[in-house]
């Protein structure tokens, strides 16, 4: 690479919304890591996603398809981007998006652009669908859960694992039912929005802690941090955290990479009981929101995997800061409708 020149990073995740994406954090990260020798290419959705007009956050954006849309359109128009804009590195963030992605990785290899994303037996093994079976063969806690796709089988689910039940989508969100008229509506309003299975979960009383892992694909992570939610909204988010100095957390999540060897991003959604034990929730295959945190601590994630995926060889980050806080904070941030009508009409900025 050319110490000279910007190192071009595309990266998806713009919304900064109450349920914010990673992009923006992730963005944060990278220009800690790299300081003014980078160029960041928005990956946009929607025209509303505020990472769009940061314009000292981001320096041009595109959109790109929708997931459903396809890998051929995904293709095309990444292509089109491209050859204006020379990327060497690519970042999703969004659990929909990662199938495709990882699906194109060998294209997007041959065009030049690096990407550090699990392969798809990785991603598919950790999925919600397959979690419990995942924790068993690896010896790990994990609630018992059941893929479902009738109302029906709530009360089968119901008579297995008791109330509370936690009903999640298949992508996102998670709402937790006392009773079985708050199941069914969870189950009608998830699957509307997601689709099916919907999974239903054991509930499992404690503590809210979330980890930010990166693994080298090789059985090592190079950074862990656990991070203790502080505020939660209500749709379960962590509004503000703090990073935990826990030896049990750590070892947790060296586990599931030396287990999985996972490469790339991830976050463990761990509950820790009242003893002590901790579940381990679910497992998003790509950086928190909260993941500029974990820079902002001593361990740099998102410019590590930018190193790595670019052919650089990292040894374990082994110290970081525990006693750091992040408060998320809402902004008004003022464009004008020109930039609105330019990334609607021509779908770049």
């Amino acid at each position: 690479m050319d110490s000279t020149k910007p190192l071009v990073i595309a990266v998806t995740g713009l919304n900064a919304i109450d349920s914010p994406g990673p992009g923006v954090a992730v963005i944060r990260a990278l220009r800690d890591g790299f300081g003014s020798n980078i160029r960041i290419i928005g990956l946009s959705y929607e025209t509303l996603e505020p990472g769009i007009y940061l314009h000292d956050v981001v320096d041009k954006t595109y959109q790109i398809p929708y997931p459903s849309a396809g890998i051929d359109a995904l293709s095309s128009r990444l292509q089109y981007i491209h050859a204006k804009e020379n990327l060497q590195l690519l970042i999703p963030n969004f659990d929909a998006e990662l199938y495709n992605f990882i699906k194109l990785g060998p294209t997007l290899k041959n065009m030049g652009i690096s990407t550090f994303l699990p392969t798809m037996e990785q991603f598919e093994a950790r999925d919600k669908i397959n979690l419990y079976q995942f924790g068993q063969k690896h010896g790990l806690s994990v609630p018992e859960d059941r893929a479902i796709y009738s109302v029906h089988d709530l009360y089968t689910c119901a008579e297995k694992l008791g109330y509370p039940l936690v009903v999640k989508g298949k992508f996102y969100d998670a709402i937790v039912a006392y009773t079985m008229e708050q199941a069914q509506k969870a189950f009608h309003k998830l699957s509307a929005k997601w689709g099916f299975p919907i999974i239903v979960q054991q509930f499992i009383s404690g503590t809210e802690i979330n980890v930010a892992v990166l693994g080298d694909g090789n059985g090592n992570a190079i950074s862990i941090i656990p991070m203790r939610k502080l505020y939660i909204t209500d749709k379960g988010k962590a509004w503000a955290g703090i990073t935990l100095e826990d030896d049990t957390l750590i070892e947790l999540a060296k586990t599931f990479v030396a287990a999985t060897k996972w490469k790339g991003g991830c976050e463990l959604e761990i509950m820790r009981t009242a003893t002590g034990q901790p579940f381990i929730m679910e497992i998003n295959p790509r950086f928190p929101a909260w993941i500029y945190l974990t820079a902002a601590s001593g361990q740099n994630q998102p410019a590590a995997l930018a190193k790595m995926a670019l052919g650089e060889t990292l040894e374990p980050f082994t110290t970081y800061t525990s006693g750091k806080i992040f408060i998320r904070y809402a902004w008004d941030h003022i464009t004008d409708i020109s930039e609105f009508q330019q990334i609607s009409g021509l779908g770049e900025l």
